[in-house]
């Protein structure tokens, strides 16, 4: 039941990703060819379904995230086309296919990304009630910034080559990769009208699944080969990138993921049927090979 759950809300999601998204043949075409090229390049869709379960753990009606589960989506989707450029970490395959700017080049691949997120807190507007828009909008935008993923990629690319303390390597994951994560399951409940309470626990989830995720980033990053995660494998070692396996070991990151998978499970328990979305995505989360 779990498994078609998941799958009516990711054809949902399909669904309204493509109505938010300019069709091909709109000017300027090269730019909206681009911007789908990336958006429906095969993803998972993780955080729009993070932020539908959390809406739905709290009481709501997941239908009634789905303009903010979009918007979570091309915000990830535009650090994701930025995060390949030559700049960044010049990576050639995303999903198992030509990067943006291999297809498009730099230029548009810049302005592609620029555009998705504009386009994010444009379709973000019609979700939840008119007193939460600007609450959402601001937890959004935070998690997008310097003190969230692009503060988080900043550091990243800092760190590169250098001995990284425990407490940075924290706060890069945190910030590059969990940011975006706790918005999701937050914003989720802020679409519901989640109590204090409620959302207090939705906050611990968010935080705890954001750094695992990452931290099985990094564990993949060194064990799976590129046809399994469909880019190149092996980037962060040879970049000498923070990572929980450069800095801690791979049996240590391991240890971690899963750790905070149970923290993040202890958080949402008491939500009990209400939360099971929220706990298949955690567990697919740590338990994944790409």
């Amino acid at each position: 039941m779990t498994a078609a759950a998941l799958g009516e809300r990711r054809a949902a999601v399909e669904a309204a990703l493509d109505e938010a998204l300019p069709p091909e043949t709109v000017w300027p075409a090269t730019l909206n060819r681009a911007m789908r090229y990336s958006v429906f390049a095969g993803g998972k869709r993780i955080r729009p379904l993070l932020a539908l379960g959390a809406c739905e753990a709290v009481g709501g009606e997941w239908r009634r995230a789905l303009p903010f589960a979009c918007a979570l989506e091309l915000v990830h989707t535009f650090s994701l086309v930025h995060d390949d450029l030559p700049a960044m970490d010049d990576d050639d395959l995303r999903r198992g296919r030509p990067t943006s700017h291999k297809v498009f080049g730099e230029a548009i691949a810049i302005l592609a990304g620029d555009a998705l997120l504009a386009r994010a807190f444009q379709v973000l507007l019609p979700a939840g009630k008119a007193a939460t828009h600007a609450e959402i909008a601001a937890l959004l935008s935070e998690a997008a910034s310097g003190a969230g993923l692009i503060g988080g990629q900043v550091e990243d690319m800092e760190s590169e080559g250098r001995d990284v303390a425990a407490t940075a390597l924290e706060r890069i994951h945190s910030a590059k990769t969990g940011a975006l994560i706790h918005a999701a399951v937050r914003g989720g409940g802020l679409v519901a009208g989640a109590s204090a309470g409620a959302l207090e626990r939705l906050d611990r989830f968010g935080r705890a699944i954001g750094v695992a995720f990452q931290v099985v980033d990094d564990v993949l990053d060194a064990t799976e080969d590129a046809a399994t995660l469909g880019k190149t494998a092996g980037k962060d070692k040879a970049a000498k990138k923070a990572t929980y396996v450069r800095v801690h070991g791979l049996e240590a990151a391991r240890a971690r993921a899963t750790a905070l998978r149970d923290e993040a499970l202890d958080a949402i328990a008491p939500f009990a049927a209400q939360g099971l979305v929220l706990e298949t995505l955690a567990r697919m989360i740590v338990d994944r090979r790409a």
